[in-house]
């Protein structure tokens, strides 16, 4: 072995690498073939015998790792960790985890009547309790979120007396103490418990232990606000904006936001305008800026409103465009992702922004342009080059729209119509929404064919526009080709399901086409949609009448007086169905209530003067008579009536001036002299001779003046054949429209106790249509521009929204 090994000669007796080459011959393994021991204990048991309490040595001399000598055992520290022990011996079992000890001892079981464990059972119930008292407010159930309120509030006041008990002071949970406070006020508010809500307010904001506690003064600000209290609103407001630091600047601009609205509730104008300046100088935006113009306005300033109105302008949006929506390529992936964030939370988002600035915007311009110029439309084109310069100029067409519909509002059809008409060679949109409103006025003008060329044209400009499909509708159902009108609306319906316009309309063109369980149908689904429509609901009652259900009839009607108890034809129709019932007392009722709110209704007055000679109640009947007779003085049946009326009730005397004040005035009246001379023969007056001759000459004339006619019709067969068919039509024409006026006089003329002639009124049916503000003939479709803003709607009153716990 050492055969191969050069040593280096030892020219030096201090070599540096002397012994490096010498070993221990234990290790040596060449020479275990060698080795007699070694070799007997590998062919023999030898090897495997349990040591002996003698000293084991090797063959080498070395000892045995683990073996005892001299009595005492081995330290093993260094496998001490995997489960030996120092008094281990050889031959024990190998136990690393301690199995033989047996199963763990079990768990010490918890002790839940301890303090600690109260107490944490206890914050943990008031903790739920606040949670569930947020959940129900989110979901809009305001009393059980203050009763679990004030339950958390009850708990925790005792869960702070065990603490105080327990331990000391200084370990009270402060956080859950000022979360429950907190919500028990955000709730309080909510229910409108204003002065509980500021009574918990001020416990907080009076705790030094609370930190951050005087940010909630806004919250009171807000209360005093809603109360009215304006000046304890902008103290609190002043006074949590001196305790909120710099650097929250977004929570300073709400806060002064709130301020400029309050100075604008309490008319101090000028400290508005320095609020909302700031703010527009500092963080500017779209409520600010209106605030603004607002204020401006409120102060007369033209040339401080323009600039306002360019400062509106220039807020940023801070909004992707749309070009980001458009894939670029015809990647899969891309179109993928693209349509899937077209339309999600942030993308709506962004267009109810885009939306508000564009409303903002709009009825900034519309209050201004009529104050800044010398004249509305001057201020209108200003409004209009602002608009364009800007990144809103699509609305500067809008703005051209509205400047059509001011002039409208002042009468000037003319301009209007003109200014329109300047839309025509815009883009299809606007152009669409031009021609809409031109077909609009010619229509409501009774220029069908001129309404019918800008439906035309509205049409063919955007096919998906509801309000220029309705109008054309409008001009076919003028022409009387209902089924026609119908496929408008259908058509119009079918773009613009909310269409309400459409959707009446074709309710009318049923009813038109006697369609009526189809125009029920459509009624009934315009009443799910606008509930408080009372053109809908008597629509509904109408053709339930017309389908012969009056009680169905009766029950839409008594509908349509809650929600308009003062509309006098409505209530003339219920006296009406009730009369053909047989309910003379609730006819009378509503046939009363209608007289009362419209006196000058010729059908109520005959009919409640019927009712009470019916019932001989003559001196009642009469004053309904003299309002007639006042409505109509060339009828001379009322003052006929009046003077019967006096008879009836036994005042001859004034019965007889009556007569001859008619005579007066009607001196060829047959039927008032047949009166004068048997009222002056009963009385036996003089001038009974003087009426006897005047009636006799009166009934020669009417005598000769009949044979003339009747020797007129022998003596021409065919024009009188031809006389008596257009005659016959005629009747047969009015005889439905007569049936009310037939009824009334035929009561009149059956009264016991009276054979004189009562003259029959005007063949004209009681009018019982509603005036249908929505109808055809006065449908106002809505344009396609965008939706007008009421001008009255100018002062911005949102406030920074209240904190509410997490």
């Amino acid at each position: 072995m050492m055969q191969n090994v050069h040593l280096a000669p030892e020219t030096d007796e201090d070599d540096l690498y002397s012994g490096y080459n010498d070993y221990n011959p234990t290790y040596d393994t060449e020479e275990l073939e060698n080795d007699t021991a070694f070799q007997q204990a590998v062919r023999t048991s030898h090897g495997r015998r349990p040591p002996s309490k003698t000293s084991l040595t090797s063959s080498l001399g070395r000892p045995m790792t683990g073996a005892i000598q001299d009595g005492v055992a081995r330290p093993m520290t260094a496998v001490r960790a995997a489960g030996f022990t120092k008094a281990a011996l050889r031959g024990s079992a190998f136990d690393p985890l301690g199995q033989s000890r047996g199963p763990a001892p079990p768990l010490e079981a918890k002790n839940e009547d301890s303090p600690e464990e109260k107490i944490r059972q206890l914050e943990k119930k008031v903790n739920e309790l606040v949670e569930e008292s947020c959940i129900a407010n989110s979901c809009g159930d305001l009393k059980l979120a203050l009763e679990k309120a004030k339950d958390a509030g009850r708990k925790e006041r005792v869960l702070v007396r065990q603490r105080e008990q327990v331990t000391i002071p200084e370990n009270i949970n402060l956080d859950l103490t000022y979360s429950v406070l907190f919500n028990l006020a955000s709730q309080y508010s909510a229910n409108e418990m204003y002065a509980e809500a500021l009574n918990t307010y001020q416990v907080i904001v009076k705790n030094k232990m609370f930190s951050n506690a005087g940010r909630l003064k806004v919250n009171m600000g807000n209360i005093y606000l809603k109360q009215r209290n304006y000046s304890k609103a902008i103290k609190f407001y002043r006074m949590a904006l001196d305790q909120i630091p710099s650097v929250h600047k977004e929570m300073r601009i709400k806060i002064m936001q709130n301020i400029g609205v309050t100075f604008i509730k309490t008319g101090q104008y000028s400290d508005a305008i320095n609020s909302f300046e700031h703010i527009m100088s500092m963080a500017p935006n779209l409520k600010a800026g209106f605030n603004l113009i607002l204020s401006y306005f409120a102060v007369g300033d033209r040339e401080k409103m323009k600039k306002a109105f360019q400062k509106l302008i220039a807020v940023p949006l801070e909004i992707d465009e749309d070009d980001k929506y458009i894939s670029p390529s015809d990647d899969p992936h891309t179109n993928l992702v693209i349509e899937a964030i077209k339309n999600d939370h942030l993308r709506q988002m962004e267009r109810e922004r885009k939306a508000m600035a564009e409303k903002y915007i709009m009825t900034a311009a519309k209050l201004i342009a009529p104050v800044i110029e010398t004249s509305f439309a001057i201020g209108y084109d200003w409004c209009v080059e602002v608009v364009k310069a800007s990144q809103y100029v699509e609305l500067a067409n809008d703005l051209e729209i509205n400047k059509a519909i001011t002039y409208l509002r002042q009468k000037d059809f003319n301009q209007a119509v003109e200014t329109l008409k300047m839309f025509e060679k815009k883009d299809s949109r606007v152009k669409s929404a031009a021609a809409t409103n031109l077909s609009f006025l010619y229509y409501l003008e009774n220029e069908f064919a001129k309404a019918n060329s800008y439906a035309d044209l509205a049409v063919n400009s955007d096919r998906y526009n509801p309000s220029a499909l309705t109008n054309k509708g409008n001009t076919v159902f003028a022409s009387g080709d209902y089924e026609k009108a119908a496929e408008f609306y259908k058509e119009a319906l079918r773009n613009d399901s909310s269409c309400t316009e459409a959707l009446y309309n074709i309710g009318l063109t049923y009813k038109k086409l006697n369609r009526l369980d189809e125009a029920l149908d459509c009624f009934l689904k315009l009443h799910a949609i606008l509930r408080n429509s009372a053109q809908v609901l008597y629509q509904i009652a109408n053709v339930y009448e017309i389908m012969e259900d009056p009680n169905q009839s009766i029950e839409w009607l008594m509908q349509l007086i809650s929600l308009v108890p003062t509309d006098s034809r409505a209530l003339s129709k219920l006296g009406e169905l009730y009369d053909n019932e047989g309910d003379k007392s609730q006819a009378f009722q509503y046939y009363y209530e209608s007289y009362r709110y419209f006196p000058s209704n010729i059908e109520v007055i005959e009919w409640l003067g019927a009712y009470y000679i019916d019932t001989q109640f003559c001196e009642k009947a009469i004053k309904y008579f003299e309002r007639a007779a006042l409505i109509q003085p060339t009828q001379v049946k009322w003052q006929l009536m009046v003077a019967s009326c006096y008879r009836r009730s036994g005042n001859y005397q004034k019965a007889l001036d009556t007569y001859k004040e008619i005579h007066r005035k009607f001196p060829e009246n047959v039927e008032c002299l047949r009166f004068l001379v048997r009222l002056c023969t009963d009385i036996g007056l003089k001038e009974v001779q003087e009426y006897a001759t005047k009636l006799k000459r009166l009934e020669k004339m009417k005598e000769i003046r009949e044979q003339r006619i009747k020797s007129g019709r022998d003596s021409s067969g065919s024009s009188r054949s031809k006389r008596e068919g257009s005659a016959g039509s005629d009747s047969g024409q009015n005889s439905s429209s007569s049936s009310k006026g037939e009824r009334l006089s035929a009561k009149l003329r059956s009264l016991p106790g009276t054979n004189e002639p009562y003259e029959s009124s005007s063949n004209k049916e009681i009018d019982a249509s509603y005036v249908d503000p929505l109808g055809p003939q006065t449908e106002r479709p809505k344009t396609a521009a965008k939706k007008r803003i009421d001008e009255d709607d100018f002062a911005d009153e949102e406030l920074g929204d209240d904190l509410l716990p997490e």
